[in-house]
């Protein structure tokens, strides 16, 4: 089992190691939407590098989690409980989800 936060941690040593910000929120944001579009023409032209460009989008979400202060883990683990849980309904045809806001930790 991986260790998300451990990963998170070698993703902001990387980038002081190499002297690259780790307080630009708005161009880490930035990158990551990059690192994206980059992943998905990777998909979508059938090249061999999809996998590294997956993690590539992983690795922008992993340190843009530490610049805002919170661990990624404890947030896709709190999601998925959420999301085991989430139920749904339709209004006039359109499918409209509760408001989840109410499930604690």
């Amino acid at each position: 089992m991986i260790d998300l936060d451990d990963i998170q941690k070698q993703v902001i040593e990387n980038k002081i190691k190499h002297g690259w910000s780790t307080t630009d929120v708005k161009g880490e944001f930035c990158y990551l939407y990059g690192e994206v579009s980059e992943a998905y023409d990777a998909w979508l032209k059938k090249k061999d590098d999809l996998g590294g460009e997956l993690a590539d989008v992983a690795i922008y979400l992993l340190g843009l989690s530490s610049f805002l202060g919170f661990s990624l883990e404890k947030e896709i683990l709190k999601k998925l409980e959420i999301n085991k849980h989430r139920v749904y309904k339709y209004v006039d045809g359109k499918e409209i989800k509760y408001d989840d806001r109410d499930i604690k930790d």
